[in-house]
């Protein structure tokens, strides 16, 4: 059996250009009908239940650790009632023009 706690031999050549990209999530919570599709697809678990009833008496989601989302938008693609969305985050120190 492979020992899968050994490192990869090679790094690819533009490994210190390439930046992981950062996502914030945006909820609707009052839409949310409390299915948990997109905490249970979120490749990353950025997303857990809270304790919190909304209008329909679900409990919508809450973000667990926003540092973790790449903003794959998988979230937005799953839901239904399309209650959560997720952007870009800007890097810090960029400004616009």
């Amino acid at each position: 059996m492979k020992d899968l706690s050994k490192k990869y031999w090679r790094v690819p050549l533009d490994a210190k250009r390439v930046k992981t990209p950062k996502g914030k999530i945006h909820i609707l919570k009052e839409r949310c009908k409390g299915c948990g599709f997109c905490i249970e697809y979120c490749p990353r678990d950025v997303l857990e239940f809270s304790d919190e009833f909304n209008e329909k008496a679900y409990h919508p989601p809450q973000v667990k650790d926003e540092d973790l989302c790449v903003s794959c938008h998988l979230c937005e693609l799953v839901c239904p009632e399309y209650a959560i969305w997720s952007t870009d985050k800007e890097e810090e120190g960029v400004e616009d023009e």
